[in-house]
């Protein structure tokens, strides 16, 4: 990455895009402590993230999904969720064994949050089957959900209409926006598919080899002449 600058706003939904191996995933993971940067600040939410381990900075409220989808596979879609929304639970240990009131409320809480959550994404009726019978468009909605279970304030998707049929990535697009209203999100987004980038991002960056060769809304981006020639091609003008 070079000179590399990225400021999101509340509530925004902003689209990261690039030909292949043009940083984007490395971007993700910097911002959720997998990679740390050699140089250089990572702010978010008054707390600088340098030096933190991914599951702190998910605590502070960034969640993300992977370009290859982690799910727990030996699991149900249920407990793929319900393992996402034990972060912010309070009981303690001895709670748990004597499964006190408390343990008991927090966890009834916790299970009425998964389903409900699932419901949003039309798999609750899927919560008992295995993560790993799911169709790949399950799948990644499934992800989604995991994601959305810690309750973040920012939500990274890495290329989640990947492998959908038009009609998945019709009805994904919808829920991106959806959620974002609903949970008060800001969404950073890498995807290819363009028409799902154009479609709903309000402001896209174009990473070239590391680079930031172009930023702004759909319109400028899908007419920029040095996005066209590393990424879009010339078909991107009609």
């Amino acid at each position: 990455m070079q000179d590399f600058n990225l400021a999101l706003q509340k509530n925004e939904l902003v689209g990261l895009i690039g030909p292949n191996g043009a940083g984007k995933t490395t971007v993700f993971n910097i911002i959720t402590g997998v990679y740390q940067p050699d140089q250089g600040s990572i702010q978010f939410c008054q707390h600088r993230l340098n030096g933190l381990k991914p599951y702190q900075i998910s605590k502070l409220g960034i969640s993300r999904t992977f370009q290859n989808i982690r799910l727990f596979l030996n699991l149900t879609v249920r407990d793929n969720v319900l393992v996402a929304c034990h972060q912010h639970t309070n009981y303690g240990l001895a709670d748990s064994i004597l499964k006190t009131k408390h343990y008991s409320k927090e966890e009834g809480e916790i299970k009425k949050r998964g389903v409900d959550l699932l419901g949003i994404f039309g798999l609750e009726k899927l919560q008992e089957e295995y993560a790993a019978n799911l169709p790949y468009g399950q799948q990644r909605r499934l992800e989604i959900v995991r994601a959305l279970a810690t309750d973040p304030k920012l939500i990274l998707l890495d290329e989640p209409a990947a492998g959908m049929n038009p009609q998945e990535t019709t009805t994904l697009m919808q829920l991106i926006k959806r959620i974002r209203q609903e949970f008060d999100l800001t969404i950073l987004l890498i995807e290819h598919d363009m028409r799902v980038i154009m479609g709903i991002c309000e402001r896209i960056l174009v990473l070239d080899y590391g680079v930031t060769i172009a930023q702004g809304p759909p319109e400028v981006i899908r007419k920029d002449p040095k996005v066209i020639e590393a990424y879009l091609g010339e078909t991107s003008q009609e």
